[in-house]
This record gives C-alpha cells, sequence and structure tokens, in this order.
C-alpha cells in the first residue's frame, strides 16, 4: 500500500472493487469482446454498488470521495484485460457525467446524473469528427439558434458508448464566425429525432460501442444548454485535464498488469534446465520495465493528488497521458516479446494488451498534439487558465 496517497480505508475499496470485477464481470468479458457489446445488466449492477458515483455529489446519489477512488477504480478496470469494457465505463463516468455534474442545469442533473449515477442511463461525450479530432475549435457540426429551440446539424466519429448510450453531450458550433468562442456545449436525448449511429470495426477496444454519429436537423431545447452559450471551448479545455490524468492512470495500471503477469510467467518457464527468469539479459529487461513504469506511476498519483486539491494541472496530466502511455505501450510490446510465441496467442492475455494499449497515444489528444501543447506552455510561456 502507498501510504502517501491510499489510507486503509481505500484498500478496504480496492478489495471489494477486484472481488466485485471478478466475480460479476470477468466471467462475461470474452463475450462481449466478441459481440462488441457491454450487456445492460452490469451497467446497473455497477450502478447498485456507487462505482459511478464515485466522486459526485451525494445530492444526486453519490458517495462524493477523493479523487484516490477514482484511481482504484481506473486501476483495477484495466487489471481484467478488456480496454473497450474499461472505457466503457471510465468514458461515461468521468468524460460525460464530468459535464453533467459541472455545466448541467438542475434538472438536468435530477433527470440524467442520478440515472448516470444509477446506471440507468448510459452517456457519451461527442467531440471528434471525420474533418477532425485534436482541433477542437475547428468543429464543424452546428447548433443554430430558433426561437426556444436550437437545430443541430453535423457528425462526430470515434464516440465510445456511440451506439448504445442513452445521451450524448455534443460540443457544437452556435456562432460560427467567433470560432473556438462559438462552440456550445449540449445535452441530446438518444430518443431525439435525427439522430443515427454506425457501429465502427477497431484494431482493439472491441468490447466498447465505437460510433460515427450523425445529426440531421435534430431538435434540442434550449434548457438542454450545458452551462453558458459560446463557453464549450472553454469547458472542453477545463476538463481535459481530468480525461488526460484518466488515461494516464489507465496506461500505467495496464503496463502494471503486463508486467505482473510476465514475471509469474518468467518465473514458470523453463529453458535449458532453468527457470529464464535467471537470465540475465531478461532480468535486467524487466529491471528497466519496472523502473520506467514506477516513474509515471508516482508522477501520476502526484498530478492526482493535486488535482484532488484544486490545482489546475492542465500541463502535468498532459505530460502525464503523453509519457505514461508511450511507456505502456513499450512495456506490453517487451513482454509479448518475453512470452515467446505464446504471447502472439488470443488465449493469453498479451494479444488483447497489445492492441488496447496502442489507442493511448491516439485517443484523448495524440501525442504529437500533446508535445505542441507541452511545448507552448513550456517554451512560449503561454498560460491556460481554468474557466472563471
Amino acid at each position: 500500500m502507498n501510504k502517501l496517497y491510499f489510507t486503509e480505508e481505500h484498500e478496504l475499496f480496492r478489495k471489494s472493487l477486484k472481488e466485485f470485477l471478478h466475480k460479476e464481470v470477468v466471467p462475461h468479458i470474452d463475450k462481449w469482446e466478441k459481440e462488441g457489446k457491454v450487456e445492460r445488466f452490469i451497467w446497473r449492477k455497477i450502478g447498485e454498488m456507487g462505482f459511478f458515483g464515485i466522486n459526485y455529489p451525494e445530492e444526486f446519489g453519490g458517495l462524493n470521495l477523493d479523487l484516490f477512488y477514482t484511481v482504484i477504480f481506473l486501476e483495477e478496470l484495466q487489471k481484467i484485460n478488456s480496454g473497450g469494457f474499461a472505457a466503457n465505463l471510465w468514458a461515461h463516468a468521468y468524460l460525460a457525467m464530468t459535464h453533467l455534474d459541472k455545466e448541467g442545469s438542475q434538472e438536468i442533473k435530477e433527470n440524467y446524473l442520478v440515472a448516470s449515477i444509477s446506471g440507468d442511463k448510459i452517456g457519451c461525450l461527442c467531440i471528434t469528427e471525420p474533418f477532425g479530432g485534436s482541433d477542437v475549435s475547428g468543429l464543424r457540426t452546428t447548433a443554430i439558434k430558433n426561437d426556444d429551440t436550437y437545430v443541430l446539424n453535423g457528425s462526430k466519429t470515434f464516440i465510445t458508448n456511440g451506439v448504445y448510450s442513452d445521451y450524448l453531450i455534443v460540443a457544437a458550433k452556435t456562432n460560427i464566425e467567433k470560432g473556438a468562442k462559438g462552440i456550445s456545449i449540449f445535452l441530446v436525448d438518444r430518443n431525439t429525432p435525427g439522430i443515427s449511429s454506425t457501429k465502427l470495426d477497431k484494431l482493439g477496444w472491441k468490447a466498447s460501442d465505437t460510433a460515427e454519429i450523425a445529426f440531421d436537423n435534430v431538435i434540442i431545447p434550449t434548457e438542454n444548454l450545458m452551462g453558458e452559450e459560446n463557453k464549450g471551448f472553454s469547458y472542453i479545455m477545463e476538463h481535459f485535464a481530468l480525461e488526460r490524468l484518466v488515461m494516464a492512470i489507465n496506461a500505467h495500471a495496464r503496463a502494471e498488469f503486463a508486467l505482473e503477469y510476465t514475471i509469474q510467467y518468467m518465473k514458470d518457464r523453463t529453458a535449458f534446465g532453468q527457470s529464464i527468469s535467471k537470465f540475465q539479459a531478461l532480468r535486467h529487461s524487466v529491471a528497466q520495465m519496472s523502473s520506467e513504469l514506477e516513474v509515471c506511476k508516482a508522477f501520476n498519483y502526484t498530478t492526482a493528488k493535486r488535482l484532488n486539491d484544486g490545482e489546475y494541472v492542465v500541463k502535468e496530466a498532459t505530460m502525464a497521458k503523453l509519457t505514461s502511455t508511450k511507456m505502456a505501450d513499450d512495456i506490453i510490446y517487451q513482454c509479448l516479446q518475453l512470452l515467446g510465441g505464446y504471447g502472439y496467442m488470443e488465449e493469453y492475455p498479451l494479444a488483447r494488451l497489445f492492441r488496447d494499449s496502442r489507442l493511448g497515444p491516439i485517443g484523448g489528444g495524440t501525442s504529437e498534439i500533446l508535445r505542441e501543447i507541452i511545448a507552448k506552455m513550456i517554451i512560449d510561456g503561454k498560460d491556460y487558465k481554468p474557466v472563471t
């Protein structure tokens, strides 16, 4: 137990979560991976356990716990070897629900946040578009005001929970001429006419329903505007710190899972009359991987502590995602190699881990974009500010 950040209560929570996942989730993982869909019953079971409400207000059914309970939730999700299942849950709980909590009206929270915490409603966040992902300011989806409604037109892509979600948090231009200063955020109910979803076939994250979504003259009531009109870009930027930290924690957790599995495999596997864990070249490779993992993990925990304390850690969270996702890819690649031919077999966990991990340096801002954001901060002196 890392006593700097985790109390005895945290570790009891981890034990309870781990037992729940292995009893209620693991037996279904292979089925969900093949079908590309997570069955609805598990969302409600997770809601009943309170896992969706970890850091949300008690007023809406949450537990209002500190961020390290969320860290535990993310870490344990990565250790049951389904990046797609994990993505469905954290995209709901920390992308869609974050906007509900921070920008939603009281009515929206009562109708959607409460049901999201209980697992009765599933959400998705719709920002990325077919014409551009990381360039949020250049999005083309529009929401044109018409009396007491907005008319939504456009398309989104690579949306996690994009097929089976009950509501969508959508970024759209409400003032085309203003660029980034003309973006707003809306809550759109899935049953609204004019919404269509096309499921995408992916390299990994097979259990996750990733979609391209089209909006054709979708009528949204003005009360579904989230926060203030034309402040959407600021809201998105403000929440990127949490999203990037989530992906950094996911990365160090899946690398840890891969390394722990590989070390045990090396101890059990013999060659030339001895355990392969005794060969110096392999031992030193594991030592190097473990060192890189622990450095990233320590930085992620420190950043989580600062975010939990109310600091605006967009730079640190960006650095955490950049370094941790690369580290995870490198470690999982090497771990697969250490298993030899077995690493390439689907019955062993490294093949799926290898595929699932590759999205880390792409989703939530590519590594190339993150390097430019960091460069702007440390070279150009750009200072990103939270919404006031």
